[in-house]
Parts: C-alpha cells; structure tokens; sequence
C-alpha cells in the first residue's frame, strides 16, 4: 500500500527538501508514493546516518583520502522536478550508440528520461527497470533483497545516506536458467551542478542465470554522487558487472558496492574510474557457497589533482573457491590514488585460491600512490598472494620507442595502453574496451 503524508501540499515538500532533515527523507518518500515499508527504512537509515560520526582522519579506511573541503549542505538534497521528457543529450545519444545493448535505462536528475525495452526477455520473466517503478510491480521482489543481505545501511555514514535519500536505481531481476546475451546499460547523468545523487543497482540472478550489466556514470558538475551497487548471485548463476564512472572533475563520489556469491557462482566485476574531484568507493565479493569464481577487475587514471581511493575485500566464507583481483592505475600531474585491499578466509574455508594484485604507472614525479595490500587467513590448507607495484616509465622504452619513429606522446601512449592491457584483456564487451581505449587516450593527451 502507498502512502502520502497527510495534508502535505506539493509547495511544502519542496520547502522540506531544501535541507537535509527527517523531514527530508519523508517528503521524499510521499513525493513519490512509497509503500510504508520504504518509508520506515528510510527514517531507521536516517537516524542511523544522524548517529555515525564523519569519517576521521585517524580511521584507517580514511587515513590517506581526506575530506577537506566536503560540505554536505552544499548540495541539493534531491530534486523531484525533473523532465522525465527531456531530450536526449549528444553525450547520452553517443554513450547509447557506442554499445549493443538489449536493453536501456537513461536517468537524468532523479528521472528516467529513456528506456528501451525487450519484449522477448520480458517474455522469459527477465525484470529490468527503474527501481522506483519496481517498487510499485514488484515490491516483494524488492522489499526481499533492497539493503537486507548485500549492504546494510548501518554499513558506514555514506550508506546511511544512500539508504535515507536514494533517488534512481535499476532494478534487475533474472529468473531462474535464463540466459541474457546483450548487455543490459543503465546511464545515470547528472545534468545540474550542486545537486547529491543517490543511485541504487540491485541485480538479482537466480540459480542458473546469466546476465551482462553495464552502469554507465557521468555528469554532475559540483555535485555529489553516494551510490550503492547490490549484486546478489544464486547457485551456478554468471553475472558480468561494468561500473564505468566518468563524473565531472569538480564531483565528489562515494561508492559502496558489494557482491553476495552461492555455491558455484561465477562473477566478473569491472570497476573503471576515470572522472571526479574525489573518489572513495569500498567493493567487496562474498564468496559464502563452495565453488566460487570471482575475479575483481580495475582501471583508474588520475589527472590534475584528482583524488581516486579504492578499498577491496575479497571475502572466502566457503571452501574451494576462487578470487581474482588485478588493479591497474596511471597517474598524472599532481593527481594522487590509494588501493587498500585485503583477502579474508574464514575458518573451514579451505582449498581457498585467491590473489590480488594493484599495479601502478607514475607518468610525473608529482603524482603519488599509495598501495596497501593485506591477508587474514584463518585456514590452513590455501593459496593467497598479494602484490603491488609503483614505477615510473623508463626511459629507455621511451627512448626505445621513439628511434623507430615514435613521438615521445606516442610512445608514453603505447607504454600506458600496454599498461591497462591486461585488464582490458579480460573485459568481457567489446564496445566497452573499445570505450576504455578512447578514453586512456583523451587522457594520455589531456
């Protein structure tokens, strides 16, 4: 059932919108007609975000990515007038043409403004759609899987945030044995400057299920974006998952993603950061069933003091499982990365094989990275290694290159390119490599 709150009048839940506040969070939810369920997690997370301290910079999460500068209260809490007919954009137009997709989400400040369906997949019960709309067709479905097992709210401050005033989302649902060829492509842009965004990703895949999704982010010129990615894997389910973030440099970016794994799963996760002023995102895999195979892949490429903070944690809660992590990074200019990951295999997870590996390619003597590799084993009989390396480009391939005719741009071109090779390698869509490769060459040139 929905509700609105009594005698609440469009004018007066604008005026509540304009700071955040409980009153906030409830004119959020009677804006939009939520179901009273939706209603109360908002205002539990709500009060759960208002008792959690910021992060310090004695918190070890938070040691080397500072927030000087953050003000939440700069930022529109959310926007409910969006046009849900507004045009689309060259950007968006191009970012659709660049891949074959199956199907397509567009959102723009708080509303889908596109959406190309596939008869044929919903035919075979494949649910993909905003997660708003889910909320109303499927609300069961939702309310089952929507911030229960995957991330909590009570998680950290930004995903008690998220969880008080989350505005789009996709909603992706595969049933049981289904096979989606096509990639599915979500794109989330933030048109308006100074406004917070709160994008929600929660994909379902039932036992035996395959599916590609693509989440496609740009946008938000000195705005705020706090995103949560849910990924719930069912037994021998296969799940391809892009999260391809190309925010405005000015933009601050918290990302909270995490995938739960059963017994023989298979997941490939791509994380690419190439935008903000600042990005601090934590992705952990749970491999909680025997038989999992996760392979946790990265590409960031900092350029003018561009901050980019990723935090891994690959997680072995059952014996005989795989996990796979390679981060490759570029820095430029006075640009600064931090990778801070670590294996953990729990007791009676044994037969574990897991590595991580966090690559680093300084192209200037003012960019800086810091890499934090770690393991908690708590089982006897397994594998795990872990690695990290900073260098600069030597040179003598320059140097190498460049006597076969190179131009040193050229040459510091194909040296970065082979860099991210490796990963690009092993990203599972071709348009998209061949977006990634467009991109490590605006930025080489930039």
């Amino acid at each position: 059932m929905s509700v609105l709150i009594k005698d609440t009048t469009p004018d007066q839940i604008e005026k509540a919108v304009a700071g955040f506040s409980e009153e906030t969070v409830r004119a959020l939810s009677a804006a939009r007609q939520e179901p009273e369920w939706m209603l109360a997690l908002r205002l539990e997370a709500w009060r759960t975000f208002e008792a959690i301290p910021w992060p310090a910079a004695t918190d070890e999460p938070w040691r080397r990515t500072r927030l000087t500068g953050f003000n939440l209260d700069k930022f529109t809490p959310v926007v409910l007038d969006g046009d849900a007919k507004a045009p689309v954009g060259e950007l968006i137009r191009h970012e659709l043409d660049e891949m074959d997709s199956a199907s397509s989400l567009v959102f723009q400040d708080g509303v889908v403004t596109n959406r190309k369906a596939n008869d044929a997949l919903a035919a075979q019960g494949v649910i993909f759609t905003d997660l708003r709309q889910a909320l109303q067709d499927h609300g069961d479905l939702v309310r089952r899987y929507f911030m229960t097992e995957v991330v909590k709210a009570d998680n950290n401050k930004f995903t008690a945030l998220h969880a008080a005033l989350w505005d789009t989302g996709a909603f992706i649902y595969v049933p049981k044995n289904v096979k989606v060829d096509l990639p599915l492509q979500v794109i989330q842009y933030q048109a308006r400057s100074g406004v917070g965004g709160y994008h929600h990703t929660l994909l379902v895949a039932e036992e035996g299920a395959e599916v590609t999704v693509v989440d496609d982010l740009v946008g938000g010129k000195d705005g705020m974006q706090s995103a949560v990615v849910e990924l719930y894997l069912h037994d021998n389910s296969t799940v391809r998952y892009m999260n391809l973030q190309d925010y405005d440099h000015s933009t601050w970016n918290f990302l909270n993603g995490r995938a739960l794994m059963h017994r023989n799963a298979d997941l490939r996760w791509i994380q690419v950061s190439w935008g903000s002023r600042l990005t601090k995102a934590f992705l952990d895999v749970d491999l909680a069933g025997q038989g999992g195979h996760a392979e946790l892949l990265g590409i960031y490429f900092p350029t003018g003091r561009q901050h980019i903070d990723h935090q891994t944690l690959q997680i072995h809660r059952a014996p005989n499982c795989f996990s796979d992590l390679l981060f490759n990074g570029a820095l430029k200019d006075k640009s600064r990365s931090v990778y801070m990951g670590s294996i953990r295999v729990y007791p009676g997870a044994q037969k574990t094989d897991a590595y991580q590996r966090n690559g680093n390619l300084i192209l200037d003597g003012t960019a800086r990275a810091d890499s934090i590799p770690g393991l908690e084993i708590e089982a006897d009989d397994v594998r795990c290694t872990h690695a990290a390396t900073a260098a600069q480009v030597e040179d003598e391939y320059v140097f190498y290159l460049m006597a076969r005719g190179l131009t040193r741009s050229q040459a510091e071109r194909m040296i970065v390119q082979g860099f991210f090779q490796a990963v690009l390698d092993r990203v599972p869509v071709a348009s998209v490599v061949g977006k990634l490769e467009r991109v490590i060459e605006r930025k080489i040139g930039g």
